[in-house]
């Protein structure tokens, strides 16, 4: 008699694994929105983009508060271009927030941008 016959992992049927043209309609031109009013990273979006643009992550907008004068940056950095100057009152949609910077979008054109964390307040 020869020698037992193995059954390992490489030899069990493997499932079909379905690729991305598949399962998801990628047809036409890429014509993603403007990243300065449309809050989108690769690793973040905002969830009101999930049919648009492709990232890790989505995530609902956590609404809060300028408290103190601010300025909105285009990168999580002090000497970074600035975009704007944010007043106390004004609304601020956050999406991340980590070593001390604030990533979202604010006022009525929704612009996107950093601000300093600790100038803003809960709703």
């Amino acid at each position: 008699m020869g020698a037992p016959r193995h059954t390992g992992p490489s030899s069990a049927k493997r499932r079909h694994t379905p690729t991305s043209a598949e399962c998801f309609a990628l047809s036409g031109p890429s014509d993603p929105p403007d990243p300065a009013f449309n809050a989108y990273r690769k690793d973040l979006a905002d969830v009101a983009l999930a049919g648009r643009v492709i990232a890790s992550h989505y995530a609902e907008p956590v609404h809060r508060t300028v408290v103190t004068s601010a300025e909105l940056r285009s990168a999580p950095q002090d000497g970074a271009e600035l975009i704007a100057e944010l007043a106390p009152g004004e609304h601020f949609r956050l999406l991340d927030d980590r070593l001390g910077w604030a990533w979202g979008y604010a006022g009525k054109n929704r612009r996107v941008g950093y601000v300093r964390s600790e100038s803003l307040g809960a709703q």
